[in-house]
Parts: structure tokens; sequence; C-alpha cells
């Protein structure tokens, strides 16, 4: 007798504690999010598509997401303005759609990718693979075998009774095994799993999970590999509660600072009110951007610079942080891995240093 399939994934106590934490958050911030909605929507929204296209990228900033979304004529690169207007009609479909319903996914790819891909809304017929640099990390199933291992994927999310936060990620995950389309897959991912989500919770139809995936994109890829060297989905569902979590703590960080903000965002607006929080940077966040100051620098030169040599140090209290909060960017956001990668200031962490230096 033939099993039903089941992703392979082992569930661990640390999930569990973590699952009943972000319920119990989710529980706490329902209701607070309700009166917030409207004004919150949009900024979370913008965060939602810039950190999205980002990780596959997309140099638009979140200043000319805003634009597009309003209407307004964007300079930018032809291919990435389409993909952003695609996003923004994707996001806003997002509550007509099904999770468990394969047909739903090709009508959302269709969109996604119009214009972009010529088999936009088709599964595959070609080969594909993972590269991060020139190093292939994943070797995608063959063509023919795409059609049975996403009907068997649809097939297992309709019957589990697993937690949506599982659901969400191991479906994330084995979409990117699978890589059913010929380009838009992780976009594809990480919108299914945000629709998931919303259908436990309305939380999350805005919130900015995947600009948070964007700041840790190095450790969202490093997951991936590692899930598909073990075999097993463990790492990367451990990654995806660890960042909702995340995402839900820094809501309540914007619930706070925009309370005084009207349905009616402005760009200014919002840029002066993050100011507000980026201003109070760590000790450590504040030396890493003096470090970096006007120039480009690798890990190498910052960690010489901070007299510094533990490693996980500095990623955990100095680069994540960093670029979490907007202060620095790769120089190659597509590949967080190269070993000529660089760091520098954003527009906001020049500002940031501009006053520290005028005090």
């Amino acid at each position: 007798m033939t099993h039903p399939y089941e992703p392979p994934c082992t569930l661990t106590s640390a999930m569990v504690t973590e699952i009943a934490r972000i319920a119990e958050v989710v529980g706490e911030q329902s209701a607070l999010f309700g009166a917030q909605a409207l004004r919150l929507r949009r900024v979370h929204r913008v965060r939602t598509i810039h950190g999205s296209l980002a990780i596959e990228g997309n140099t638009l900033s979140e200043a000319q997401i805003t634009a597009i979304l309003e209407g307004k004529r964007v300079i930018g690169p032809e291919r990435e303005v389409r993909e952003a207007k695609n996003a923004i009609q994707v996001y806003e479909r997002l509550e007509h759609w099904q999770p468990d319903a394969l047909d739903d996914l090709l009508a959302a790819h269709a969109v996604l990718m119009a214009g972009l891909a010529a088999d936009a809304g088709k599964l595959r017929s070609g080969g594909v693979g993972v590269v991060s640099g020139e190093r292939v990390v994943h070797m995608a199933p063959p063509a023919k075998r795409v059609p049975e291992l996403m009907r068997q994927l649809f097939g297992w999310m309709a019957r589990t009774e697993v937690h949506p936060l599982i659901v969400g990620s191991l479906f994330h995950y084995e979409l990117e095994f699978i890589h059913p389309f010929s380009d838009g897959n992780g976009r594809m991912g990480r919108l299914w799993q945000t629709l998931i989500l919303s259908r436990w919770s309305s939380l999350f139809v805005d919130l900015p999970v995947e600009s948070l995936i964007h700041a840790r994109q190095g450790d969202y890829y490093d997951a991936l590999a590692e899930g598909n060297r073990r075999g097993d989905a463990e790492p990367f569902v451990a990654l995806m509660l660890e960042v909702v979590s995340q995402a839900l703590h820094t809501d309540q960080v914007t619930d706070q600072v925009t309370d005084q903000v009207t349905d009616q965002v402005t760009d200014q607006v919002t840029d002066q009110v993050t100011d507000q929080v980026t201003d109070q940077v760590t000790d450590q966040v504040a030396a890493l951007l003096r470090a970096i100051g006007e120039g480009e620098r690798t890990a190498a030169d910052l960690l010489s610079a901070l007299g510094l040599s533990h490693r996980p140090t500095f990623r955990e209290n100095y680069l994540d942080p960093a670029l979490a909060a907007g202060l620095i960017e790769r120089t190659q956001p597509d590949t967080p891995r190269s070993p000529t990668q660089k760091y520098r200031l954003t527009a906001r962490g020049r500002r940031w240093l501009a006053k520290e230096e005028q005090a």
C-alpha cells in the first residue's frame, strides 16, 4: 500500500515552543492591529514587496516602490519596474486565492511573471538549478517529475492537520526544492507562505516577513542548502519560525512609532518615523557604521577595523542588526556569500552618520 506523501521534517521541541510563543503574540496583536490596519497596510505592503524583490537582486528602493504603488512614473531598469508592478498586483489579489489550489498558484505565477517569462503561469518544461555565485547549490528534479511532485505537495496540504506555521514553511521549502517554474520560484515560495499564514490570521496579510528574510538572506539560503543536504526541512522551518517571530516583534515597534501617522502616509513622514527608530542604534552598530564610512568594505576589512576576530559575534551583534535596520546593504545582494561581497551605508545609514558627526 502506498503511503500518502509527507514532506520530510523533524519537529523539534524548540519548534513547538516557538509556535506557542508566536500564537500568543498573534492573539495579543490581532485586536491592536485592527485599529492600525489601514494606516499600516501601505507601509507593510511596500516593505513586503521590496524585501521579496530585493532577495532576487531587484535594486528599486522602498520609495520607488511606493511611487509605483501610487501610480507614479519611476525611472529605473524596465525589468525591475515590471517586477514591482507585477508584485503589487499579486499581493492585491492575495485574498482571492486558495492555498491548497494548484490552479491558483499557477494563476498567481502568471500575474507575477507577466512580461518577464515566456511560460508565466505554467510549470517548467526544462531543467533548472539554483546558483550562488559561480557554484550550483541545487539541481531541481527533472521537468517530467514536476507535475506529480506538485500534485503530491498540494494533496498533502489539503489533508494535513499540522499547524499553519509549519505548513507555510514546509510548503515554501518544498516549492524551492521542486522549483516548478523556470523563473520566479523564490518569490512564489514567499508569497504562498504569506498566503497560508494569512488564512490562519489576517495579521499576516501585510506583515513584512519578506523584508526580514531579505535582511537574513544569507541564513535563508544556508538553511535551504542544509535542508537539502540532510534531506530534512528542519533547518529551514526553524529559521522561518524565527523570522516570523521577529516580524511580529518588529511590528510592535512599528505600531508604537506610527500612532501619529495618518492613513495618507507620505514617503517623507515614513522616512522621518523610521529615522527616529534607527537613531537608537547599539554601540556595536554605531561602531560598524563609522568603520564603513563613505566607502565599501569587506567583512574582513570590518573585522580588522573593529578589532574583532570572532565572526559569529561580528555577524550577530554588528552586521545582522545593521542590515535588519536598513542602515547598511550588500553590494552584491543576489549573491550574499560571494567572496568579493562588500558592505556600504544606505541613505538611512548616511543620514545617521551625518547626524552623529554634527552632534
